[in-house]
């Protein structure tokens, strides 16, 4: 059974027997520990939720924990800088948040509001702005009927509206053909690239990626009927735009429904290349990053250095594991590392990246053997497009068995940046259009449609220099509405009842924050509710964490066949 975020109130709220003893924990009374760091004004703030009766547990207490928590867990992800930005991205959580709430559970099992904050963290994740993110959570009310469009138009934005319409017409794309064979797949892709505003289709996709990872509820044919639009429409259309990320698990996951005893034979391949259950490529990634940072000529000539990793694709290795009737030892991109080069600012900068380049090179080398044949220099012959960077491959097998060659790519900051860009026009290419330029054209437009999204919401680059706040503060401060520095039983008021619930709720809830009692919240004492709101979030994240390390444990045992003596016994007990 799982436990709500509050669960741990019912622990504080029992009480204390004179003797010292236990009338604490009940039997059968569900309760979570506290965490080590949990200070003392914590503790008393928290045995105050079971003296108030207790108030986080009320409607209007749960959905404030519910609001802040996610507000704050999104905007950390999204490096939200701008003010409209926040208070867009608030204001819509405010409104679908109770909408959700009072929704039968999905299908899959899940609540609607975990699903619709689980796509706005994939957005989030995109870097994605305030106006995609409100879309995310809204259009999950809006699909129920609970909420029309007009409202949204009325009461968060006109922007966030129109992109909504936006979403649900490439949601609906599927259906214009009968048959969706390779050529009709094509045209439909390069019809949304061509018709749509680009942030849409990357909500539709972000929305695709969520539900392929809850379809084991559907009937088998259904799966493989969404699974096949996934691998035909969506992946490659994620792949165009330029989301290669999203591209990748899409493949991946429709893989897996459509071949599944392929898919089991590749993943178990790829997974033996872990030891001590630690990817092969986390171990590389460590050991190129510090023989890189120790080395003094590269001390003199960067900033930072970053190692990126990644295991290729399960669809990817099945595709080349098919091509010319190759043997897994013979499919030699399975592992690969970006090394990316931070150089020191000033004149020669340009060519000091470049000296930097061809050092890590040398770096590489003394570590592992390389495979000439595999090396390529763009950097002294760049491509076309303008592409530079270093190729090698090296072979990173030992003594103890074989590994496949490893590929490496090294550049600086400022080559991987222009890569980025070149390889989104490659990308759009690659998705089904035929013609270059067009491409190029189209690349331009999505460049265009997401600038203006910025400018409506005057959002800061991520980069940007200037005063810094804390997320914590951004939430109080769009709670303190007349801006006098401290949130009132009138402004709390006012957001509980907006949330759906009754300003007593508000009344509770002051009482259990307000620790000097005088009948505001100071920014302290906020925060340390927001402190208390990270925490009841994580409960579950938590014991999922547990029950996996526990599941690992019980499959060590029942290799050694104690689960299987134990099943015995438990069913000698049952049936005597």
């Amino acid at each position: 059974m799982e436990l709500p975020h509050h669960a741990f109130c019912r622990y504080l709220s029992q009480p204390i027997s004179r003797s010292g003893t236990s009338n604490l924990i009940p039997v059968f009374q569900p309760c979570r520990i506290l965490p080590p760091s949990t200070t003392l004004t914590g503790f008393r703030l928290l045995a105050a939720a079971g003296a108030n009766a207790p108030a986080i547990e009320q409607p209007g207490g749960r959905m404030v924990v519910e609001l802040v928590g996610a507000f704050n867990e999104l905007t950390d992800r999204m490096n939200l800088l701008s003010t409209s930005s926040s208070r867009l991205l608030f204001k819509s959580l405010k409104l679908c948040i109770p909408l959700l709430q009072a929704l039968p559970f999905l299908p899959d099992g899940r609540p609607p509001l975990t699903r619709a904050l689980s796509v706005a963290c994939l957005l989030a994740d995109l870097q994605m702005d305030a106006e995609v993110i409100s879309a995310c959570v809204l259009r999950e009310v809006l699909e129920t009927g609970t909420l029309t469009i007009l409202e949204v138009k009325n009461q968060i934005s006109t922007g966030t509206a129109l992109l909504l319409h936006e979403s649900l017409r490439v949601k609906d794309i599927p259906s214009k053909v009968e048959t969706l064979d390779a050529e009709n797949a094509a045209a439909l892709r390069k019809f949304c690239l061509s018709y749509y505003d680009p942030r849409a289709v990357i909500l539709e996709l972000a929305c695709k990626l969520d539900m392929m990872k809850h379809l084991d509820h559907l009937p088998r044919y259904h799966q493989q009927k969404l699974s096949l639009e996934v691998m035909n429409i969506y992946a490659p259309l994620a792949h165009a735009i330029g989301t290669r990320t999203l591209s990748l698990e899409l493949e991946d996951l429709s893989f897996r429904y459509l071949f599944p005893y392929s898919y089991l034979y590749v993943d178990t391949w790829l997974r033996s290349y872990h030891t001590d259950n630690k990817n092969l490529i986390d171990i590389y990634k460590e050991q190129v990053l510090q023989s890189l940072k120790m080395d003094p000529l590269l001390k003199d000539l960067v900033d930072d250095i970053s190692v990126k990793g990644r295991y290729k694709s399960r669809y990817s290795t099945m595709k080349k594991l098919l091509k010319d009737g190759r043997r897994p030892e013979e499919v030699h991109d399975i592992l690969g590392l970006r090394v990316i080069l931070d150089p020191k600012a000033g004149d020669g900068m340009v060519e000091r990246g470049q000296r930097a380049c061809y050092r890590t090179r040398e770096v590489i080398q003394s570590m592992w053997r390389e495979i000439p044949a595999r090396t390529k220099d763009y950097i002294a012959w760049p491509k076309a497009n303008g592409y530079e960077s270093l190729h090698m491959a090296v072979d990173v097998s030992d003594s103890a068995r074989s590994i496949p060659l490893m590929e490496i790519q090294i550049r600086t900051t400022e080559m991987d940046k222009l890569a980025v860009g070149g390889s989104a026009s490659h990308a759009l290419y690659k998705g089904g259009l035929t013609d270059p330029e067009e491409a190029k054209r189209l690349k331009a437009i999505m460049m265009a449609a997401a600038e203006l999204a910025a400018l409506r919401l005057k959002d800061l680059p991520s980069n940007s220099r200037g005063v810094t706040m804390d997320r914590r503060d951004r939430v109080f401060q769009l709670l303190d509405k007349n801006g006098d520095g401290r949130i009132s039983i009138e402004e709390l008021t006012e957001v509980v009842e907006e949330l759906g619930a009754e300003g007593r709720d508000a009344q509770e809830l002051m009482q259990l924050l307000d620790a000097n009692s005088d009948g505001s919240l100071s920014s302290d004492e906020f925060n340390l509710f927001q402190k208390q709101v990270e925490f009841m979030r994580t409960l579950d994240d938590r014991d999922d964490h547990y029950r996996t390390m526990l599941d690992e444990k019980l499959q060590i045992s029942e290799s050694n066949g104690l689960i299987q003596v134990y099943h015995k016994a438990l069913g000698d007990q049952l049936f005597v």
